[in-house]
């Protein structure tokens, strides 16, 4: 059975850099990798809402924190039956972003902590209800708010992308950080590895770390 792998940030933290790195480096060591990210737009009913919604096409939408956490997580429950098939071909599945980004995102947006109600019914939602698989490790790739927000501006430049409602609100980004933090911290659900995003991060030490069989 291969391992669940999350990789966790603020928008523009380099998750999928990182994952690209990773990816390869996981070739180099012999092992077998498949990717995906959340949310699937383009692909799941409920991530395209999710977009719509972020943009303001759906109204009044986003003004409830619970009804924005149902579509993300309704979005991972009809890939649940994809990952259990590629834990069991592949030996990682490396996820940019999964059940705590939609933990994180919520308590900061209800100004919670970690302990304050919305996470607990998050995971009661989500791994629960849902059975989603919990992963079997997340990395934290930690930046300062002022970094991620300017390289999110350079990449939607790039891709003539508009930013949505979460990604231009610089201080739900700096709680949202704080929460992730807390996160890590805690090991929420399994274990976690915080990552030092501002520097060049070494993949192949990673590897060994935290993959080698």
């Amino acid at each position: 059975m291969g391992k669940l792998v999350v990789i966790e940030g603020l928008d523009g933290a380099g998750k999928r850099t990182l994952t690209g790195k990773l990816t390869a480096a996981l070739a180099e060591a012999g092992l077998t990798a498949v990717t995906g990210a959340f949310p699937r737009y383009d692909q799941d009913i409920h991530a395209e809402l999710v977009r719509d919604a972020l943009h303001g096409r759906l109204g009044d939408l986003t003004d409830s924190v619970y009804g924005m956490a149902v579509l993300y997580a309704l979005d991972r429950r009809a890939a649940a039956p994809d990952l259990r098939a590629w834990t069991a071909e592949y030996d990682v599945v490396l996820l940019d972003r999964y059940l705590a980004s939609n933990a994180a995102y919520g308590a900061a947006r209800l100004r919670q902590d970690v302990d304050g109600g919305f996470v607990e019914w998050l995971r009661a939602l989500e791994v629960d209800r849902f059975d989603l698989p919990v992963p079997d490790l997340q990395l934290l790739l930690r930046v300062p708010t002022e970094v991620a927000g300017d390289r999110a501006a350079r990449r939607e430049a790039q891709d003539a992308r508009e930013r949505d409602v979460y990604e231009s609100d610089a201080d739900l980004q700096t709680r949202c950080s704080i929460v992730y933090d807390r996160l890590a911290q805690t090991h929420w659900l399994s274990p976690w590895a915080v990552l030092d995003g501002t520097e060049a991060l070494q993949v192949d030490d990673l590897v060994q770390e935290h993959f080698a069989v």
